[in-house]
């Protein structure tokens, strides 16, 4: 049996949080230092809770003007301490939803550096480890973030994207690149089976890649997030293929 995780970032102002949820299996929740704040955080922890979606938390570089997209060159120490402390108010907001948090997943350009520098990696997976061993670290398939989870003893779980595209060397297109993008429907929900169904992924310049998909990211600030959530998540289940969380 084919399986996948469908996550979605949230708790980040974009307002179509609960109607993401019915097609997704695990949430990202912003923790507050790129969006949301402590009332965010647990609205939208108990609507998880209804409709039965994983939950994990979404830590950033403190930048909330820049939405955790600009670069930062932190002391490691000090990207310890803000992903625990980021970890552990979410949890804490869990434990009085009556749930547990599953997993973790850095947001922006906190992901986006860990996944080319190991250092950064291990920093994040030290704090995953120090608040909770069981917790998952998602990151992008193939990057430093995976390589040093098992370094550092706890599971990660490889992601990649619904609406990105992928460089030859399996790295995320930039942002600031035109066609980073990807906006189509059909193209996404093409891009999705590939990686699903093949493993592979075909890259900007047409050269198809191996890639290890175990969870699916859709943006939930995109501008098509809902019909994404939608669309790529019926297109599964017609292609057989079951929609849970990792550890579900």
């Amino acid at each position: 049996m084919v399986r996948i995780d469908l996550n979605c970032d949230m708790g980040e102002g974009c307002g179509n949080d609960a109607e993401l949820m019915d097609y997704v299996s695990s949430v990202n929740i912003a923790c507050g230092f790129h969006a949301g704040d402590a009332a965010t955080m647990r609205e939208t922890a108990e609507i998880a809770v209804r409709k039965g979606v994983a939950i994990g938390a979404h830590p950033s570089f403190p930048d909330r003007d820049g939405f955790g997209r600009r670069a930062m060159n932190l002391p490691l120490d000090d990207v310890e301490r803000i992903v625990v402390e980021q970890i552990k108010a979410l949890r804490d907001i869990c434990e009085t939803a009556g749930v547990r948090m599953r997993h973790v997943k850095p947001h922006g350009a906190l992901y986006n550096q860990a996944a080319r520098d190991a250092e950064l990696s291990n920093a994040i997976a030290r704090a995953v480890r120090s608040v909770d061993r069981d917790l998952i670290l998602y990151g992008l398939a193939g990057s430093a973030l995976i390589s040093e989870a098992e370094n550092c003893g706890i599971r990660s779980a490889s992601e990649v994207f619904a609406d990105r595209t992928y460089r030859p060397d399996g790295s995320l297109t930039p942002r600031s690149d035109p066609n980073a993008l990807i906006e189509e429907t059909d193209a996404a929900v093409a891009q999705v089976l590939q990686m699903v169904e093949s493993n592979t992924v075909t890259a900007i310049d047409g050269t198809v890649i191996p890639i290890s998909a175990e969870t699916i990211c859709i943006h939930g600030d995109g501008k098509n997030a809902l019909e994404f959530a939608r669309t790529i998540h019926n297109k599964l289940v017609e292609n057989g293929i079951t929609i849970r969380p990792i550890n579900g």
